[in-house]
């Protein structure tokens, strides 16, 4: 999770409907691959690593994100959440890159740094912003370099060396509405900060039930448009 957005949020970011949402299309990855040890590179407030020690059977998770000030190691419903600078190369079942790619110049350059020493066929859970026409005051509020396409993530995973389980867009329910809402802002002077402010309690309870809805019923089937790019690849061997 960008630590920009924590201040916006008005409870714990798992209980905003956005960060709900993907910890749940997560969860559903992390279940079907049997992952236990998880490393989360660029992992900011470390909500995605936490939140899987506490509700699914990963017994730990190490959060790699130079931007630490300190290094430690925290108890999390019994288990070790450890958050470091640098990846130290213990061995893990899965590698997670929650929305960073986007924030960098060379994507495909850290793709190939993270994933290097990663053991060959150990899986990598990405997820970037979708579609550079969405562009607007909220990716320059998070510093992002770029939106991508499936045909974009594809390419940069590819280019790294990786080999592609699958490639898919998520929030797709809400990506007519949120198309409208960007298109119209255009041109208008930015507020600044990010699109993921709190909404009523109401609104948040329908996007959580239609994204899950999503989640069940359209994602692993129908390749329709979304908000994010979502993808499953694997360092093979050379």
């Amino acid at each position: 999770m960008d630590v920009k957005e924590l201040g916006q949020l008005d409870g714990p970011p798992e209980h905003h409907w956005y960060y709900a949402s993907k910890f749940a299309l997560l969860s559903n990855a992390v279940a079907a691959l049997g992952a236990r040890h998880v490393v989360d590179i660029g992992a900011g407030s470390g909500v995605f690593s936490r939140l899987l020690l506490e509700r699914t059977d990963c017994a730990t998770a190490l959060c790699v994100d130079p931007a630490y000030e300190v290094e430690e190691d925290v108890e999390v419903a019994g288990k070790v959440l450890r958050f470091r600078r640098h990846y130290d190369g213990s061995p893990v079942d899965l590698v997670l890159m929650m929305d960073v790619l986007e924030h960098v110049d060379d994507d495909v350059g850290l793709l190939k740094d993270v994933m290097g020493p990663i053991r060959a066929g150990t899986p990598l859970f990405v997820t970037v912003p979708a579609f550079m026409f969405l562009w607007s005051g909220h990716d320059v509020f998070l510093e992002h370099r770029r939106r991508y396409t499936r045909a974009t993530l594809g390419a940069a995973l590819r280019a790294a060396g990786l080999k592609i389980d699958w490639l898919r867009y998520f929030f797709a329910v809400i990506f007519p509405l949120a198309a409208i809402v960007r298109i119209l802002r255009r041109g208008r002077t930015a507020t600044g900060g990010s699109d993921l402010r709190p909404v009523p309690r109401f609104v948040g309870t329908l996007l959580k039930a239609a994204l899950r809805l999503e989640l069940r019923l359209l994602f692993p089937y129908l390749p329709l448009p979304g908000l994010s790019v979502v993808a499953l690849a694997r360092r093979v061997d050379r």
